[in-house]
């Protein structure tokens, strides 16, 4: 049996269903990312693990025990909040002891986790600095080390990094997944970033509308998506419209040039516009024999990015987007400029809807 289980949970505000029946089963030690969009429904869940929202109806269980209609001190969950929540009238190490003081533990099992907990999260010369002299990445170790001091059976994580600029998120995410690994503690993170999402997860769920589009590990979400909006939601996404030629070869016709997948185009009939997606990392210039498609286009805009070099071609009515190295001693091509994109058969993706 899985650690924590959520069966048939829903969650109605008024007239709106936010949440709509959901089930997940999550394993203990996992890390697993709620993925979506705004009022997707993930903080929701967050929030009903946590006892912060009622069920409508559902159950939540964690190791077997049936949570759903317990109050949030009974569950013993630890929270990160994305606004950290720091008590400012309190030292570093007493916003640590919060917990701790709140459950009765002796002043000396308290000192002890609070210094275990300053060394987990690297700051072991803070504890006596009240949060206004902290650093926003500081604040947000801060909360961690809270939420984990009192030895929690599930961490909650919502959103936690979203207030914090580029570099620093890029480390903190990193430290974040280093502390979960190495106490192996059950994690729920809600985010709307992909990136935080595909680098930090065991596995993704991917919501839309208050329901699961799709669960499964970074690797399947990204390189195997479900339905379309899994598709355009995880990553960047270049969508041409192609016209069934035959379905059993699975010929199209792309602005007049024919292309094959490498699967049979089930269920579609000649002269079909299907929806077409292709990942920017699979297009590149040039010509290739071998089994690969071809398209010749011209060169639409070229912008430098510093290491990288994105580069617009456009076909007729349809347009890709691909990413070359930027190379110092080769200039890169210029608008208008022909040129042929090629892509193997195996990179095409068909979306699970005809495109319209």
């Amino acid at each position: 049996m899985a650690f924590l289980t959520i069966e048939k949970l829903v969650k109605t505000f008024g007239t709106q269903t936010t949440v709509k029946g959901v089930d997940l089963a999550v394993e203990r030690g996992e890390f697993v990312t709620l993925l979506g969009p705004s009022g997707c429904g993930k903080t929701t869940i967050l929030r009903m693990i946590a006892g912060f929202e009622s069920a409508t109806s559902g159950t939540i269980r964690i190791d077997g025990k049936d949570i759903t209609d317990l109050r949030p001190n009974q569950r013993h969950i630890g929270m990160v909040f994305q606004a950290y929540a720091l008590f400012p009238n309190m030292s570093v190490a007493d916003n640590i002891a919060f917990g701790l003081k709140v459950a009765k533990k002796s002043s000396a099992e308290i000192a002890a986790r609070v210094k275990e907990m300053l060394e987990l999260i690297k700051l072991p010369q803070l504890g006596d600095r009240y949060p206004y002299q902290l650093s926003g990445g500081q604040q947000q170790r801060v909360a961690l080390a809270r939420a984990l001091a009192v030895k929690p059976q599930i961490l909650l994580l919502d959103e936690p990094l979203s207030a914090l600029d580029a570099k620093i998120r890029i480390s903190l995410r990193e430290e974040i997944r280093a502390v979960q690994r190495a106490l192996g503690i059950t994690t729920i993170f809600v985010t709307h970033d992909q990136e935080e999402a595909l680098s930090m997860s065991d596995r993704i769920c991917v919501m839309n509308d208050g329901n699961i589009e799709q669960l499964g590990t970074p690797f399947e979400i990204y390189n195997y998506p479900k339905t379309r909006f899994v598709a355009s939601f995880v990553g960047t996404l270049n969508i041409l419209n192609g016209r069934v030629l035959d379905s059993t070869s699975g010929r199209l016709s792309i602005d007049d040039q024919e292309i094959v997948t490498a699967r049979e185009l089930g269920g579609a009939s000649t002269g079909d516009t299907l929806a077409l997606a292709l990942r920017p990392e699979a297009l590149s210039i040039g010509h290739a024999n071998g089994g690969s498609n071809n398209l010749t286009g011209t060169i639409d805009e070229v912008h430098f990015l510093g290491s990288v070099v994105r580069i617009r071609v456009r076909f007729k009515d349809n347009v890709v987007s691909l990413d070359t190295f930027n190379r110092p001693h080769a200039a890169p091509p210029e608008r208008g400029q022909p040129v042929t994109v090629n892509f193997t058969r195996e990179d095409i993706l068909v979306l699970d809807r005809p495109a319209i």
